[in-house]
């Protein structure tokens, strides 16, 4: 199939409306008891730039899989990032007020509710995979393993406790690196992942998405640390700022900020060339790579 990078961009709001579609479905209804509870559940997966579903849905139109087995994985994944971002807002985390430009779920509702929502969603994103119809047995497996793997203490949550313990300290680059593979890159390769598990994709192209989703994922996290310090809280829809006042290692503290800018861009033009053997060239995820270059927030 002959894919443009054109066509992806014109389909994306396509994509994000079918994701909330699917994450209405699949989230517990608000009046269901208990009902506060489950409204603060919807209230954290509302907005964001909802990139690690486009991720899924990127990988899996490159990869020709029926729309109908991305949408599982694409709501697990955004449910374990709601979950993060509910949990690191926390007071004992990195204590911030504002999230996706409203007050975040402890404040909009209280410590202990966010806590429960942030319980809420993990727990839910596993149970949207294990129960997907559309996918096989095995396919559902890998998917859960995949999730929770990139989850747990060797992913997504091992590199925030990290983070916690290399506050108020410069780290080595290589340690920086690490760090970010975990706490951001893992969930993102996650999502690139479970689209290969649903496309039933050949070993090269595993291989492709999974070189492309660890640039991704660094390059986005060094663009972070950039707009951290250049972008204002109104653009960015969370206090900006942060990793200067509470002393955290960043890109642009190592390498300058004309550094992590140059940097950022080598591994965004490494990962769409790490796709371009794919059918169509992996039009769709080149644009997402572009796309994700040029974001300001």
């Amino acid at each position: 199939m002959n894919l443009h990078s054109s066509e992806f961009a014109g389909r994306m709001p396509a994509y994000v409306d079918r994701l909330q579609h699917a994450l209405d479905q699949r989230l517990p209804a608000a009046a269901e008891d208990p009902a506060r509870l489950h409204q603060a559940m919807r209230y954290a997966c509302d907005g964001g730039k909802r990139l690690r579903a486009l991720l899924v849905y990127a990988a899996g139109e490159s990869l020709g899989a029926a729309v109908g087995k991305l949408d599982a994985a694409a709501c697990a994944v955004e449910l374990i990032h709601a979950y993060s971002l509910v949990h690191d807002d926390l007071p004992a985390m990195d204590d911030d007020d504002l999230r996706r430009g409203r007050p975040t779920v402890h404040k909009a509702y209280d410590e202990a509710t966010a806590i429960l929502v942030g319980d809420g969603l993990q727990t839910l994103a596993f149970a949207v995979l294990a129960d997907e119809p559309s996918l096989d047995v095995g396919q559902r497996l890998r998917m859960v393993s995949i999730l929770a793997r990139a989850s747990g203490s060797l992913g997504m949550v091992g590199g925030q406790a990290v983070d916690i313990a290399s506050e108020g300290r410069l780290i080595a680059l290589e340690e920086l690196q690490s760090l970010h593979a975990r706490k951001t890159g893992a969930l993102i390769l996650a999502s690139l992942q479970l689209a290969a598990v649903a496309a039933n994709a050949t070993p090269a192209a595993q291989q492709a998405l999974e070189s492309y989703g660890r640039d991704i994922g660094l390059a986005f996290q060094i663009q972070d640390d950039v707009l951290d310090e250049t972008a204002s809280t109104e653009a960015l829809g969370k206090t900006a700022g942060k990793d200067l006042r509470q002393q955290k290692s960043t890109y642009p503290a190592l390498l300058g900020l004309d550094g992590a800018r140059r940097r950022a861009a080598e591994l965004f033009e490494q990962a769409r060339s790490a796709v371009a053997a794919l059918p169509g060239g992996g039009a769709p995820l080149r644009w997402l790579a572009d796309f994700i270059e040029g974001r300001g927030h």
